[in-house]
């Protein structure tokens, strides 16, 4: 008879591992319980199994948040590669057959919700006939740091630097550039000096690239506003209540206020920003790539063929990689 993850204690498993790193890294056993999906006492249980295996106390549950005692600390480092190891192993063996993955947690920026993203969990759902999907939405940084932690095996975000300056834990695959546009009130002249800006949130990636750009233009613009809603920003544009910095995907994201808004290039220099495919480095072999050939010619035939056909002058700044 096969042995349930709960049963097994006196021996060290992937399982139990995979679950002190997820008890180690989100600091609570129910934050924990909620990333694998599954209950508190059933991490709690892995965990005092794989120290009794051990012979050594791993965390501190006194401790809040949980801390990693110097055995932890060390077992750690093991961990990470034991679990790489095992991945690794395992998508070598699918490499020749997708069908052969059996879980895909995937990471993607909300800018794609909207048709991207059901259309590419449907085509690779028929491709992996037997793969459970595990969809994450979020900001990029968040995305990022999942990936980072193991919590997420691909995610699709914004790049906040060069491709490739992180290449020492991560593979990167390009997927499009856009252009930031400026966004206006139909039939209103733009002159930045008196129509305020309104600011897309600095507390995520977008909102600190485009602050940034701003402080380069030595240009001290007014904002009376800095939001984290991509339809609240274009429902306040549409109201004549000022203009805004966004790119192609937010403008997309909410189709309702296009009648009432034009989208004009920056009254400046120009910015754009990259979004690509990352997954942790030689892990998934050639995995990345795969869904990464799917996800351009997703992109071609719903964002950059739309986006130009409506706004021309896009053309070229709007682009598949």
């Amino acid at each position: 008879m096969g042995e349930g993850r709960g049963e097994g204690q006196g021996r060290v498993t992937l399982w139990g591992i995979e679950v002190f790193l997820a008890a180690a890294e989100e600091g609570a056993v129910s934050a924990a319980a909620r990333r694998l999906g599954v209950s508190p006492s059933a991490v709690s249980q892995q965990l005092a199994g794989l120290e009794t295996a051990l012979g050594v106390p791993l965390l501190d549950r006194a401790a809040r948040p949980l801390r990693m005692t110097p055995a932890g600390t060390m077992f750690r480092r093991h961990a990470r590669t034991i679990l790489d190891a095992e991945a690794e192993a395992r998508a070598e063996l699918a490499m020749a057959d997708l069908s052969a993955l059996t879980t895909l947690r995937l990471g993607m920026i909300e800018d794609f919700d909207a048709g991207v993203t059901p259309m590419l969990l449907t085509a690779l759902a028929e491709d992996l006939k037997h793969c459970r999907f595990l969809l994450e939405t979020g900001a990029s940084h968040r995305l990022l740091d999942g990936l980072e932690t193991r919590a997420l095996d691909v995610a699709v975000t914004a790049d906040g630097g060069a491709v490739g300056e992180d290449a020492d834990w991560r593979e990167v695959h390009p997927l499009m550039a856009e252009p930031f546009v400026a966004v206006v009130p139909r039939g209103v002249t733009l002159d930045p000096d008196r129509l305020p800006l309104i600011q897309y949130t600095a507390r995520h990636l977008m909102g600190r690239q485009i602050a940034a750009h701003l402080m380069r233009q030595n240009h001290a613009i007014p904002s009376r506003f800095e939001l984290d809603s991509y339809s609240a920003i274009l429902a306040m544009v549409a109201a004549g209540i000022g203009w805004t910095i966004l790119t192609p995907l937010a403008i997309r994201s909410a189709p309702r206020f296009r009648p009432e808004v034009e989208v004009r290039p920056l009254p400046f220099a120009p910015l754009e920003r990259t979004i690509s495919l990352s997954a942790r480095a030689g892990v998934l072999r050639d995995m990345p790539e795969r869904i990464a050939t799917r996800l351009r010619s997703l992109i071609a035939g719903q964002v950059v063929a739309p986006m130009v056909a409506d706004l021309p002058w896009l053309a070229g700044t709007l682009r598949v990689m």
